[in-house]
Parts: structure tokens; C-alpha cells; sequence
């Protein structure tokens, strides 16, 4: 059995779907449901157990000789979340929590760590998991900094030479997008943001650029299907001798412009676009350019190629965003 934790949120929901796919065996799901209808992203799955996060060590120790991995992708994902003390217990402690018991247990473990650890940089975006590395990092905000203590936590006890888990991989997602992010509201993708918006006879807004250099729509992020990272965490758990902190993008960084190009192949549909000012609080923080570092993943054998943008954002239109049903 496999718990995959955040499963009814949106990359936890794919990776069930992944799992399922490939018949890696009995999936356990961790997730609190609410009312927003992230169900729904699992209301397709065939679940071997629903395990509240409040009992999720307790759900562990009496099935522990059924586990075969921990997939951690539970936690607040919301970049603009200001209570520390919730992020420390919901996004430090239960991690943490985890990779205690998986040690315990002999466990492989794979989390979810993020590209806000980065915080504003614009280049540079090496997956160093080498303390000194880790600790050098300075993230905008109180998500990214819960993010990068984990990380922190983690590398300092594998260099000290703790115990640890057989196998631990972070993975630090930059920009996703695909089925099941609908319930994130204003945290979901631009892809999704831009699409509701064209079909709902809305203006089409993006934000200017306020640099001369660069041309409105032309700030660059690396937008990463779900799919690819579906295929990323299936790929480390059949390599369960390689352990560490991953960078997980394309390694391309692509404008927003390139992504209105892509909807509008799509949907065989041209809109306007209305560039509007970046509001003045996050102006100077604000980033024109993201791309992952890709070189350490492929040098331990990730090869398989990413789903490029057009083709990414083709797949999501036509086969979820344009259907009746849109989740995957």
C-alpha cells in the first residue's frame, strides 16, 4: 500500500491517478475533504482507505507492514498564507512527523517542497541540497520559508549522518498547471485563470511588465504539466537508491505571452488581452524570469522528455477545460 498524503488536492490527486495507472497497488488517501469539492478530484479512484491527517500516524502503525512509501503532498499551498504558527504545525511538524516514522520503519519518502524556496531570485535555481546551500536560501514569504525549513531539517540530519528514511526525495514543483486545480481559486494556474476568463466573455488581463528591457507578456516562468510530475515521482520510486532535494520543471522558461498563444491554438479562439498594472505590494518583489535547473535529475537518469507548453496546455483544454466533466 501506498498513502499518498494532500490527495484530494490537485498534484496529490494526479499522482493518485498515476499510481492507479500503473498498478502500483493499494492506494491510501490523507487529506481533509471540506467543502470546496476537492471529492470530486477523486471521485473516479478506486481507494483502499480514507485516513484522517489527525490519524495518520495511528493509520501508519497499524498498517505498517503494508507500506510501501510515503508520498507527502499535504500541506498549505497557498503562497499568500501569513499564520506562521499554522505553517509550522501543518507544513514543518507533520512532515517532519513523517519522515520520522518512515525512518522508524524503513520507508522510502517523497515530499513536497517548492520553488518558492528560491524566493526572488532570477537565476541560479540549482537544487543544492548540501546544507550550507539549503540554509543560504531567502524566501519571500512565510510559505516558502516553512517550505525551506523542511528542507533545512532534512539535510542537516542526513549530513550528520541521522538516520533517515531508505529513500528521500523533495521536490521542489515550480509553476504546475492541469486537471483538478479548479478548487485552488486565485491560487490556481493562468492557464485555468486565463481559460475561465475567455469563456466567461471576461477581459483577458495580464500584468505589465514595469521593466524597460522587457515587453509586457514577456515574463518568463517554467510551467510544468501535472502529468510530467506524475511521471517524475513514479520514476524516484523505481529508483530507490536516489535520495536528495530535486528541482522539478521543464527547464524551459516560457512568457505568458507563449501561454495566450497556446489557448487561443486550443480553443480556436482570439481574444484581447488588457495588460493592467502589478499591484504596488508585490511590485518589487515581483519575478520576470524562473526556470529550473534540471542538470542534477538528469545526471541521475530522469530522462524522459517534458510535455512542452503547446502541447501541455492543448491537452488540458480540449481533454478537461472544454469538457463537462474536467477531472481527470
Amino acid at each position: 500500500m501506498i498513502l499518498v498524503t494532500g490527495a484530494a488536492g490537485f498534484i496529490g490527486s494526479n499522482l493518485v491517478v498515476d499510481l492507479e495507472a500503473e498498478e502500483r497497488g493499494p492506494v491510501a488517501v490523507c487529506d481533509w475533504f471540506g467543502t470546496s469539492g476537492k471529492w470530486r478530484n477523486l471521485a473516479k479512484r478506486n481507494i483502499a482507505a480514507f485516513v484522517n491527517p489527525e490519524q495518520i500516524i495511528r493509520f501508519l502503525d497499524v498498517e505498517a507492514a503494508q507500506i510501501q512509501a510515503v508520498i507527502h503532498m499535504g500541506a498549505i499551498s497557498d503562497t499568500t498564507a501569513t499564520d506562521a504558527d499554522e505553517l509550522i504545525s501543518l507544513n514543518i511538524q507533520a512532515s517532519v512527523a513523517l519522515w520520522n516514522w518512515c525512518t522508524a520503519h524503513a520507508v522510502p519518502f517523497l515530499y513536497a517542497s517548492s520553488a518558492a524556496t528560491y524566493g526572488g531570485r532570477e537565476k541560479d535555481f540549482r537544487d543544492d541540497d548540501a546544507p550550507a546551500a539549503v540554509s543560504a536560501l531567502r524566501p519571500l514569504n512565510a510559505y516558502g520559508w516553512s517550505k525551506k525549513a523542511v528542507d533545512e531539517i532534512f539535510s542537516n540530519r542526513v549530513a550528520r549522518g541521522e538516520s533517515h528514511p531508505p529513500q528521500w526525495v523533495g521536490l521542489r514543483f515550480f509553476n504546475v498547471y492541469g486537471p483538478n486545480e479548479y478548487h485552488k481559486g486565485p491560487m490556481k494556474s493562468v492557464i485555468a485563470t486565463l481559460f475561465d476568463a475567455i469563456v466567461g466573455g471576461e477581459t483577458v488581463r495580464l500584468f505589465k511588465s514595469h521593466r524597460a528591457e522587457i515587453a509586457n507578456g514577456e515574463q518568463r516562468r517554467d510551467f510544468i504539466y501535472v502529468k510530467d510530475c506524475g511521471k517524475a515521482v513514479l520514476w524516484f520510486l523505481d529508483h530507490p537508491n536516489i535520495s536528495g532535494i530535486f528541482n522539478l520543471g521543464t527547464g524551459t522558461a516560457r512568457s505568458f505571452l507563449d501561454i495566450a498563444s497556446a489557448i487561443t491554438d486550443a480553443m480556436q479562439r482570439k481574444f484581447e488581452i488588457e495588460f493592467i498594472d502589478t499591484p504596488a505590494a508585490i511590485r518589487e518583489t515581483y519575478q520576470y524570469f524562473t526556470e529550473a535547473d534540471m542538470s542534477k535529475a538528469r545526471s541521475r537518469g530522469l530522462k524522459f522528455p517534458f510535455t512542452s507548453l503547446e502541447n501541455g496546455i492543448a491537452d488540458y483544454v480540449k481533454n478537461y477545460l472544454q469538457q463537462e466533466d474536467r477531472f481527470r
